[in-house]
């Protein structure tokens, strides 16, 4: 079977702006073919980090919400809290971030949750069908309790997972503390002592005391307590922390997909994804730094394997911009060209991982046709 996603640009006609194209954009590709009269309705997105500007604008969100409303749904916007420790670690420091950043009932038309409740710990457990690494998976009350789940995604770079898109949102994002924990936990970092320089930014970003310091002031892993969430990686400016596991980012991928097939397996689900501040790593950094592709649009499906995939081959089209994490790498006169932004942005991620194995499960297909509206 060939999905549907269905795709318009950044474009906009006299008297139209982009809330309202959106809104076009889902009806077209048929969300009103879901029942939503008198409906729970959550839609997951990320309300970004202070210090991060790349995240989706609330009036994205609002777009959405009126739809919902106006077919009969109640919707809500949920996140779930967060592994590491920044500003969105637990239920209140999430809600005053959301606020921050402009997510409130009065601008989105719709009210805040945090799915797993004040300390990430209010969560159910899920069958997974057809499961094959999480049997069961770990995910957030209020997002389990909606009778139809929507994604709303913003496509970027991510360290770990190549891109952040429909089933990272998903899987990892809906996850409690304890799923969170239990995707990351295949893999666990180490340090190359030659690289190290002690400057102690890894540390502000470990949340579980996985890291210390040896009597040379040089950072080292604690396996014991590190929980694999990928964060000090991300915050090294001098290379020397890595996975040594490939095969733990696989693990990663697969997972995620999982447990996307855990929130959206037995009820109506529909996915939006927003190609646009490409940013080369995740929207949960407290910064973002230069996009590394032009914007290129706005895609909507039923299928959130489909989406990825049509996401994943618009950016692999797309020229990469000059100035930027990828740019940069590009312009080494040592780096091999993969022909791949993601893998040319973190050399390191396994990205199509997620995608193959969303496809084994049944989670979706990554054969789509795309539907192009104007």
């Amino acid at each position: 079977m060939v999905s549907k996603v269905y795709f318009t640009d950044f474009r906009a006609k006299l008297g139209e702006g982009m809330p309202a194209k959106l809104q076009r954009l889902i009806r077209r590709a048929g969300i009103g073919e879901i029942d939503f009269e008198g409906k729970f309705v959550a839609i997951k997105m990320h309300f970004g980090e202070p210090g991060n500007l790349a995240f989706l604008r609330p009036n994205y969100a609002r777009a959405v919400a009126d739809v919902v409303t106006q077919l009969g749904g109640k919707p809500f916007l949920v996140d779930c809290n967060t592994l590491y420790p920044g500003c969105r670690k637990n239920a209140l420091e999430h809600l005053y971030t959301a606020a921050e950043n402009g997510f409130n009932w009065i601008t989105c038309g719709c009210p805040v949750l945090i799915g797993d409740g004040l300390k990430g710990t209010d969560d159910v457990e899920v069958p997974v069908k057809n499961g094959e690494l999480c049997k069961t998976a770990y995910i957030g009350r209020a997002v389990m309790d909606a009778d139809i789940f929507i994604s709303l995604t913003h496509f970027k770079g991510h360290e770990m997972t190549g891109f952040g898109g429909c089933i990272k949102n998903i899987g990892m994002g809906c996850g409690s503390r304890a799923g969170k924990m239990h995707q990351h936990n295949t893999g666990k970092p180490v340090v190359d002592q030659d690289h190290c320089r002690g400057c102690r930014l890894c540390i502000r970003q470990c949340a579980n005391n996985g890291i210390f310091y040896n009597e040379k002031g040089l950072a080292e892993i604690n396996h014991d307590n590190c929980v694999g969430c990928g964060r000090c990686i991300g915050a090294c400016n001098f290379d020397a922390i890595y996975n040594p596991n490939d095969a733990a980012l696989v693990d990663l991928d697969c997972k995620m997909a999982e447990y996307t097939m855990a929130v959206v397996q037995d009820r109506p689900s529909f996915h939006i994804s927003l190609v646009q501040d490409v940013s080369p790593n995740c929207d949960c950094h407290s910064e973002n730094d230069a996009p590394i592709l032009p914007n290129i649009g706005m895609f909507a499906s039923f299928d959130p394997v489909a989406i990825d995939q049509a996401c994943a081959d618009a950016c692999t089209k797309a020229a990469p911009l000059p100035n930027s994490q990828l740019g940069d790498n590009l312009c080494k006169c040592d780096f091999l060209d993969l022909g791949d932004p993601f893998k040319n942005s973190n050399p390191a991620v396994e990205w199509k991982a997620q995608l193959a194995h969303g496809e084994k499960i049944g989670l979706g297909t990554r054969e789509y046709e795309l539907i192009t509206m104007k």
